[in-house]
């Protein structure tokens, strides 16, 4: 079962089962495909649709440390339960040795000289662990990789 028809099925079950709350979120995620796709005749693969989550559940994540900072915590609350959702529809997380031995791999293969090789190596990683882990931690450990790496 590809992505697209979980997600339709989903919706056709929050439908029955009268969750207005998933049935919201699964409209949004369908709402985001369409926009997504420029042809409404061509299929979103499932790695455009975990993209298109991942960008949903970042801006939520933004959210609520704005949400915080303003002391809503009544939409603190409900942006977590909608990520919560989006993360049903996730790949399986990488753990962190997972992504070091991916990295280190990585390292191996195109030995960056300096941080000024981020961009090369983020380009070669980026596609290997899109929607597996938050890229934000991507982008640290490779910084700090870089840095200490070739300091010597």
């Amino acid at each position: 079962m590809t992505l697209s028809e979980k997600i339709n099925n989903d919706l056709k079950e929050a439908m029955k089962s009268k969750d207005n709350f998933k049935l919201g979120v699964v409209r949004m995620i369908k709402g985001a495909m369409q926009t997504f796709k420029p042809n409404p005749r061509e299929e979103l693969t499932d790695d455009d649709i975990i993209k298109i989550i991942s960008r949903q559940i970042k801006m939520r994540k933004e959210a609520i440390v704005q949400f915080e900072n303003a002391g809503r915590e009544d939409l603190v609350s409900q942006n977590k339960r909608e990520i919560e959702i989006l993360n049903s529809y996730m790949p399986e997380e990488l753990s962190i040795e997972g992504l070091n031995k991916i990295i280190d791999r990585v390292f191996d293969n195109l030995k960056p000289t300096g941080i000024k090789d981020f961009g090369m190596v983020m380009k070669e990683i980026s596609p290997m662990v899109q929607g597996k882990v938050d890229m934000s931690l991507v982008t640290k450990i490779i910084k700090e990789k870089l840095s200490i790496w070739y300091v010597f």
